[in-house]
């Protein structure tokens, strides 16, 4: 049932909705913690109703993205569940370190296949 990739079965028919809904309560949840910590410690003035909605939102899409790779790396259900909880917490800053580690990923994958050597600081020309 964990590999997708001979079954035949598309994402939505092998894991229920039920578990979906559930990635979507804790990764908000965790942006719920998140947003209030920020109102406590003062980077945020005042509650907003709006910026606490887009913080669960952006925990949702979060979550449901460390749910699917946690399933395709093969976790368990509760190593799964405490990764989506904790991104949800991180929300935004989430999105941002993967973007950062996919960019390095690529560049140096790109500078490999290219034959592009970089300089390092101690090295001068």
């Amino acid at each position: 049932m964990d590999d997708l990739t001979n079954t035949g079965e598309g994402l939505l028919t092998v894991y229920p909705w039920l578990a979906y809904w559930w990635v979507f309560g804790i990764s908000a949840w965790g942006g719920i913690v998140s947003y209030i910590g920020k109102v406590r410690n003062g980077i945020i003035s005042r509650f907003s109703f709006t910026e606490l909605v887009g913080e669960m939102v952006t925990s949702a899409f979060v979550g449901l993205i460390t749910f699917l790779i946690c399933r395709a790396a093969g976790f368990n259900e509760l190593v799964t569940a405490g990764c989506v909880g904790v991104t949800g917490h991180m929300g935004a800053r989430a999105i941002f370190l993967a973007e950062q580690t996919l960019e390095s990923w690529w560049k140096k994958r790109l500078e490999k296949k290219l034959g592009i050597v970089r300089q390092t600081d101690g090295e001068q020309s």
